[in-house]
């Protein structure tokens, strides 16, 4: 009992196990075959060399563990190997970041704002937690040459099919509420830089009466929607010139434009924040099991995808996912991804030899300055000619475009612009009904492309009649931005339900290619 410190008794310590021990002699002797550990001989305690005590040393303190050597020598040999392979980004010891899943109940192709539309829904609508498992696999992790940001980002109301406007009226619905959809906790709010601003449509004498018709759709289908007549027009609007207008209309509201890129990294984090998967690479394959069916006209072909060979990007390496549906959203690259799963590629003038008639298109869009140009109350117009623009911003930018006719459709090899198609097709049109575009100047210009449907312009909605589990959401023509929030319900509902809910889109089925029945819309920009 003195006031001296006392041994600490044998149990209050920390016990090394046999186990323990054990694994410790194993890598010892796993080091020392390595060369990293050697063998010193021990002291002879009756000599005098015997060390003394060692003095203990604050400061930095030194990792001694048995695998520090390891680790140097692993790190030497990686990069020996690097040099070795001049130019090359592949590591043999790295993981793949992306890596798609081996098996997964959706897997989505094409990761711009529809695809991730239908993942989102999917998720939202699926009967129980986690009971879908869904990956979204997009070829370029850039997004440099996506459809979807590289658009203007308009929404409007004005179109001609009753089916068109109730996907938009939706969607002008779910982005004034987005933050109750796709708001992520802990993450600050969205904010897709929603500019209000009606469309407004000039019509010529001989496309009057269409115009008046396609108003009396809108209205009977919710939308507000204005007639003005040249005078009105005028008076509205005094910088335009209305010679050759003989009615416009213009929407008073659920109309404007936003930011793109916004909208979809909006759904792509809420989707992965509910357990979407992520994968950046590219479908190359798919492998099919297909039966044989005999009908009235002969044999008919029915195919099943099992398996989507993704290879990723920058790399030989490649996964096989197995699966149980397929949504082509690949965009102007649809009926290529089509062609893979064997549809389209059949005999002429049968059922397997009827493409997907969607396409890519390229389109311009041109920024230019103009400082007297249309003040804030700009409108998104489109003019008799086709051609349109609206105001960027409030520094007197302007922002438009015009679709070329068929016969000049331009080569969809690149997205280079050509400035002698605003020169020549589009700064007449401009100057003649703003005069004060007389003295625009162009600043920038981009290109992108429009998933065109060549049948009649409108979306492909649902499955494919011979391969069984291809779904299409694609062929939008142009307005598919505006109208991802409803049509990516929509196909979320046809896998979930077997129909259709909250707005019926079967009039945009495969099948209509099949009987030739075109679903028209008049009011493409």
């Amino acid at each position: 009992g003195g006031g001296g410190r006392g041994l600490p008794a044998p149990d209050s310590g920390p016990r090394v196990g046999l186990p323990c021990v054990a694994g410790m002699i194993r890598a010892a002797r796993l080091c020392r075959g390595l060369g990293l550990l050697r063998a010193r001989p021990l002291p002879d305690p009756a000599g005098d060399s015997a060390p003394g005590p060692r003095r203990l040393r604050t400061g930095q303190p030194q990792r001694r563990d048995l695998f520090s050597g390891l680790e140097k020598e692993v790190v030497k040999f990686r990069k020996k190997l690097k040099e070795s392979l001049p130019g090359s980004d592949w590591d043999p010891f790295g993981t793949t970041k992306g890596l798609p899943p081996e098996r997964a109940d959706v897997v989505i192709v094409g990761g711009g704002v529809m695809g991730w539309s239908v993942a989102y829904w999917l998720k939202v609508l699926e009967p129980k937690r986690d009971a879908l498992r869904v990956v979204v696999i997009e070829k370029d992790p850039t997004y440099s040459r996506a459809s979807t940001v590289l658009s203007a980002g308009g929404i409007r109301q004005q179109f001609s099919l009753p089916e068109n406007i109730q996907m938009s009226l939706y969607s002008a619905f779910f982005l004034r509420t987005i933050n109750e959809h796709l708001g992520v906790v802990n993450e600050p709010p969205i904010d897709i830089q929603f500019n209000p601003s009606g469309y407004l449509f000039l019509a010529s004498e001989d496309r009057a009466a269409v115009l008046e018709e396609n108003v009396n759709i809108q209205r009977a289908e919710g939308a507000e929607v204005s007639l003005l007549s040249p005078a009105q027009l005028k008076k509205k609007y005094p910088w335009i010139n209305t010679d050759g207008v003989a009615v416009a209309s213009y929407g008073l509201e659920n109309e404007g434009w936003f930011d793109p890129w916004s909208l979809l990294n909006a759904f792509r984090r809420k989707a992965m924040s509910m357990g979407v998967y992520q994968c950046f690479g590219e479908v190359i394959s798919f492998t099919l099991s297909s039966r044989e069916i005999t009908v009235p006209e002969g044999e008919l072909t029915f195919s099943r995808i099992n398996y989507v060979c993704v290879q990723m990007p920058n790399s030989l390496e490649y996964q096989l996912v197995e699966c149980s549906l397929v949504i082509n959203a690949a965009g102007p690259w649809s009926q290529k991804l089509a062609e893979m799963a064997g549809i389209g590629v059949g005999p002429p003038n049968t059922q397997e030899g009827i493409k997907l008639p969607v396409e890519p298109r390229k389109r311009y869009i041109f920024v230019w300055h103009c400082p007297d140009g249309p003040g804030l109350d700009c409108p998104m117009l489109v003019d008799t000619t086709g051609a349109y623009f609206r105001r960027e911003g409030m520094g007197g930018n302007y922002l438009g475009g015009l679709s070329p006719a068929e016969e000049e459709e331009p080569d969809i090899q690149d997205l280079e612009v050509d400035h002698d198609f605003f020169q020549e097709k589009i700064w007449p049109h401009l100057a003649q009904r703003v005069p004060v575009f007389e003295s625009l100047k162009v600043k920038s210009a981009w290109a992108g492309y429009y998933d065109y449907n060549t049948f009649d312009q409108n979306a492909v909605l649902g499955p494919h009649p011979l391969v069984e589990n291809m779904l299409f959401i694609t062929g939008f023509s142009g307005h598919g931005l505006q109208q991802s929030p409803a049509a990516g319900r929509a196909m979320a509902e046809l896998i979930l339900n077997g129909r259709f809910k909250t707005i019926n889109m079967e009039k945009f089925s495969f099948n209509r290619f099949l009987s030739g029945e075109q679903v028209l819309e008049r009011n493409i920009v």
